[in-house]
């Protein structure tokens, strides 16, 4: 009897088609779900830079020939190298409720990875650590922003159940802009520039904010060379980002702290984009560039993406500077709450500078691993 399950490998447009339109098949009307912009996705798959030191495959499980799951696998050489473990990654994992079909996927693409010489496989990741990465486990309720992901309930169970164990959390938090976080904002930053002399400020437009796009780099990879996932961006990598994200953010929401005249920390933060995004679905063309630059215009929400503190200079009170800038863009602008991007839930210092906002830690999100 054939068997109404079928794998293919992406190996051509019919399947990559599948692969790639499988999510919004998935989420269809969710209304938790930001489909990203479709092009952006399929050059994901095909021209990040990262693919240059990643191996990668790409599958689709179909049910009587309807697709019902995706899964990528990758070999990071860069990362492996650098930590020294033999790692594969999960990249992309989308799925039906469906054991059989999940199973499919994953007892696939962890042969491949032994094929490679893999000895444990983790994420779901991405290429680098400024894609997005890990699984939603807490938060089904909730729209993500941008830089977060959205998955259903169902996945958990389904990785608990083929054996997987968590490796890592990220937390995520609502925050609102009180009187109280103001303050001490105003005050910290007012005593840091008498102590040390630093200055904060924002780029004058979008031109000089992408001129500081290198130096914005250098202190990440300083930064976060210690933390899992993470490789040192090199320049074909600085290229893609800064082409993909600096041209979209607003200067007026993204702020760096000079201390002389070495820039020492940065912060990006930007409107959210997410209600803007999911009533574009997806396209850019016709009317997705109208919603998202509404989204823009009158935001309702910050969305804090990215922040960077020479390691150096971590217990100097930068980060004070940065974010009493952001209050006050805030206030200008009449915003009055906070999306802040995952932290890893042992990041205690940080955690603790939320709890000085009216509060909520509303997300979870998740990394798992196991032996193969």
């Amino acid at each position: 009897m054939i068997s109404k399950y079928e794998i293919k490998t992406v190996d051509n447009s019919k399947v990559f088609k599948d692969f790639i339109n499988y999510p919004y098949l998935l989420y269809k009307d969710n209304p938790y779900w930001i489909p990203p912009i479709k092009s952006d996705e399929k050059k994901i798959w095909t021209q990040h830079p990262a693919l240059k030191f990643v191996d990668l495959q790409k599958w689709v499980v179909y049910w009587k020939g309807r697709p019902i799951g995706r899964i990528a696998a990758a070999v990071n050489h860069k990362y492996n190298e650098k930590s020294g473990k033999a790692y594969g990654r999960l990249v992309g994992l989308e799925t039906y409720n469906d054991e059989k079909g999940f199973r499919l996927l994953m007892d696939t693409a962890i042969a491949w990875l032994k094929e490679q010489g893999m000895k444990k496989v983790h994420g779901p990741l991405g290429f680098t650590n400024l894609d997005t990465q890990g699984m939603l486990v807490e938060g089904f309720e909730e729209i993500p922003s941008i830089a977060s992901v959205y998955h259903l309930p169902y996945y958990k169970t389904l990785m608990k159940k083929y054996g997987f164990e968590k490796e890592n959390d990220w937390v995520e938090f609502r925050l609102k802009l009180t009187d109280e976080p103001v303050k001490k904002g105003e005050r910290g930053a007012k005593l840091l520039k008498r102590r040390f002399g630093y200055e904060v400020f924002s780029p004058k437009n979008k031109k000089e904010l992408k001129s500081y796009a290198d130096v914005a780099f250098q202190i990440l990879n300083k930064a976060f060379a210690h933390l899992p996932y993470v490789i040192e961006l090199d320049e074909n990598l600085k290229n893609y980002y800064k082409n993909k994200y600096f041209s979209v953010l607003d200067p007026k929401f993204t702020f760096f702290v000079k201390d002389q005249e070495q820039i020492v920390g940065f912060l990006i933060a930007m409107p959210s984009l997410s209600e803007g995004i999911k009533k574009a679905n997806g396209k850019l063309f016709p009317f997705g560039w109208y919603h998202i630059m509404q989204a823009m215009k009158h935001p309702k929400v910050i969305d804090t993406l990215l922040t960077g503190v020479i390691p150096e200079y971590d217990s100097k009170g930068v980060a004070v500077m940065l974010f009493d800038a952001l209050h006050q863009a805030m206030i200008a602008n009449g915003i009055e709450d906070i999306e802040t991007t995952g932290v890893f839930e042992d990041n205690h210092n940080v955690i603790a500078n939320w709890k000085n906002y009216e509060h909520r830690q509303h997300k979870r999100r998740r990394t798992w691993i196991k032996n193969i």
